[in-house]
């Protein structure tokens, strides 16, 4: 067992790392340590990072990594990542502590740091804000939130072929118009979830849906 701070983890492979991993041994990190439909969605969501970096002119090496990793501390339990968060991550606040399944996304930062030796500011930034998102997001952070969301090999084809006609749609109309409508679209959705599910919002999601309302109003049908 190896340790990240006072924290226990799963295999002898965790900490080995002595400088960046290439991705074969990312790989092998990530399959002994996420579960096998974890594993197959990162699979997943690298392929649609790199489509999507390349559609919008940015670096499909560095979205492959951001995507690769983006749900690297998923290994942890809620209790483990709750501890980790309370001990490294100084920029969780408590309104982010609502909802136990979006601790993974600031560990995710700690664990690409400390195990995966990668300093890179957007990678750490698009893994870090690739479940709550952010207000004004970059559009390295939108694709790799996107990515996430429209993977091909475990998420549901009908909702993924859904934000993919708004994608390709609104980009005829603007560059870039696509992505943010997109991504309005998933706020949409997860809105309306907790709404139904009488579960707490997360003010950051508020803050998130009406700067996007703002960005795509006057576009919508």
């Amino acid at each position: 067992m190896k340790k990240l701070g006072n924290i226990l983890m799963n295999t002898d492979f965790t900490c080995n790392f002595k400088d960046t991993p290439n991705e074969d041994e990312i790989l092998k990190w990530l399959k002994e340590n996420l579960n096998e439909e974890r594993y197959i969605h990162t699979i997943g969501v690298k392929e649609a990072a790199i489509e999507l970096a390349e559609r919008y002119g940015l670096d499909p090496k560095k979205a492959a990594l951001a995507g690769l990793l983006h749900d690297c501390a998923k290994c942890l339990s809620n209790e483990n990542l709750r501890e980790i968060i309370d001990e490294k991550c100084k920029d969780v606040g408590r309104d982010e502590l609502l909802n136990y399944k979006t601790y993974h996304a600031p560990v995710g930062v700690i664990f690409t740091k400390e195990i995966f030796k990668i300093d890179d500011p957007e990678i750490l930034s698009a893994i870090r804000f690739h479940t709550l998102g952010r207000v004004d997001m970059t559009t390295f952070e939108k694709i790799i939130f996107l990515a996430d969301k429209i993977e091909a090999k475990t998420r549901d084809e009908k909702y993924r072929e859904k934000l993919l006609n708004i994608l390709y749609k609104y980009d005829e109309i603007k560059k870039g118009l696509g992505l943010d409508m997109a991504l309005f679209e998933c706020f949409c959705a997860t809105v309306k979830s907790l709404v139904d599910r009488r579960l707490s919002i997360c003010p950051a999601t508020i803050d998130v849906y009406n700067f996007l309302l703002q960005k795509v109003k006057n576009y919508l049908e």
